[in-house]
């Protein structure tokens, strides 16, 4: 299993339940991912996929420091998304000659990693690990699996977006030939088996629904009492805060005790989440400004997450400035393994993303017993049952994300049902181990050459 990516998004959350999930499976799984950081930080991957049974890491540590990190050795990961300034160019940036070095650097990696006894390769996303593994082990077969991001950037090739990408039509051509040398294609959603097939000129009979999924033994509903959730908000954003302003710099967002009043036995809204423009952080914290005043108890937004130093449009802090919004809180970058804890010490996780391929903080939520809001749209609209398991709203539609968030906060009953519903449909649905057995069917089906194609997640 393969992720050129050092630990931060969904895809690595995936990968760690599944090499963890897979030898219960009968798979034996080598794990080859991207790292950053020292050893302890959860951008380390030794630290993050600890659980794995065998870890090869790429550590672009120093890489990352250099003149240009595409072109270290070995070489950063370039990114489905622009960001201006960012170590991490976009692939649609990124010049033939480079991506020759990308490519010759993931076949030696793999190569290391005993990928050519490998009886399969899994490889995450649509990258230069993919032609690596091609020209290197082209008796190895190949599942591939598409997290979103890599789709979001091949929409905005397809429709021009972006004049400034010089090698975007060479990405496109590569992405398609790599999608189409697989096996089968793991996508995250049924709204995704749709879609791919004309997207990349994939059969659709090698297409297959493989959700992500949640540990039922860390996502459990176990509600604080109001008294240590107030302390335990008390320690994330006043004893031990990891806020930071917009240059990066820690410390920055920070605030007393007094500050959080709001907390004192009354729904608490989460955000989960990076700062990038799809996310639409801007457009909640705007939403949330005007619902406040509608809303007939307190109840305090937190946005958790933006990865230190990354934002795309306008900042959280920004807005709030702009909006005068009241009870916003940041409490920084938090470790997945902390997110079960913050989970339980709120009643309601609100994801505005317009283009969300799955929506993993929704399934963690509704294991954790929350109802949730989220957008109409891709992988959020096959996860939450409207009126059933939480809210669904129309994309960028500001009046209805007020609207669910004063129903949220006023009808506490209404609350509570959802979260039983979310509850029960998560465990139904998304846990693991279970979604492991599908995906363990799928790599026998393929290894065995069976025409037959089984279907994860069904």
């Amino acid at each position: 299993m393969s992720l050129m990516f050092f630990p931060r998004g969904g895809s690595a959350q995936v990968a760690r339940y599944m090499a963890r999930a897979l030898p219960r499976t009968g798979w034996d799984v080598t794990l080859v991912t991207g790292s950053l950081g020292a050893e302890g930080e959860d951008s380390d991957a030794t630290t993050f996929f600890r659980d794995a049974p065998d870890v090869h890491a790429v550590d672009y540590t120093q890489s990352v420091k250099a003149d240009d990190p595409l072109l270290a050795d070995p070489p950063f990961h370039p990114s489905f998304e622009d960001r201006e300034g960012a170590p991490d160019r976009v692939f649609a940036r990124v010049d033939d000659g480079t991506y020759e070095h990308l490519v010759s650097a993931w076949e030696r990696e793999l190569a290391d990693a005993g990928a050519g006894e490998a009886d399969l390769l899994h490889l995450h996303h649509l990258t230069p690990m993919n032609e690596a593994a091609e020209r290197a082990f082209p008796d190895v077969p190949r599942i591939g699996h598409l997290h979103g991001t890599e789709l979001l950037m091949l929409r905005e090739i397809d429709e021009g977006l972006h004049p400034g990408w010089p090698h975007a039509a060479a990405w496109a051509e590569r992405m398609r030939g790599w999608a189409q040398n697989c096996e089968r294609l793991f996508v995250l959603s049924p709204d995704a088996v749709r879609r791919v097939p004309d997207l990349l000129g994939v059969e659709a009979e090698r297409i297959v629904w493989a959700p992500n999924g949640f540990d039922p033994e860390v996502f459990e509903h176990r509600p604080l009492s109001q008294e240590n959730r107030l302390a335990f908000w008390r320690k994330w954003l006043v004893e031990e805060p990891r806020g930071w302003d917009k240059s990066g710099k820690p410390g920055s967002v920070a605030y007393r005790a007094a500050d959080l009043e709001a907390f004192r036995e009354h729904p608490v809204l989460l955000y989960v989440g990076r700062f990038t423009e799809v996310k639409r952080v801007p457009l909640l914290i705007r939403a949330y400004a005007r619902a406040r005043e509608c809303f007939d108890v307190p109840a305090p937004l937190v946005l958790l997450g933006g990865y230190p130093g990354e934002w795309e449009g306008e900042h959280p802090l920004d807005v709030i400035e702009e909006t005068g919004a009241k009870d916003v809180f940041l409490p920084g970058w938090r470790g997945h393994d902390d997110l079960a804890d913050g989970l339980n010490a709120a009643d309601v996780v609100v994801l505005p993303s317009v283009r969300e391929q799955f929506g993993q903080v929704l399934v963690e939520a509704m294991a954790c017993g929350l109802p949730v809001i989220a957008a109409d749209a891709h992988g959020p609209a096959e996860i939450v049952e409207d009126g059933e398991t939480g809210w669904l709203v129309a994309p960028d539609h500001e009046d209805e994300m007020v609207d669910a968030l004063v129903d949220a906060v006023n009808d506490w009953a209404k609350r509570e049902r959802k979260g039983r519903a979310a509850y029960d449909e998560s465990r139904a649905t998304y846990s693991w181990p279970a979604l492991a057995e599908d995906v363990a069917a799928v790599y026998s089906a393929v290894v065995s050459g069976r025409s037959s194609v089984v279907g994860a997640g069904s």
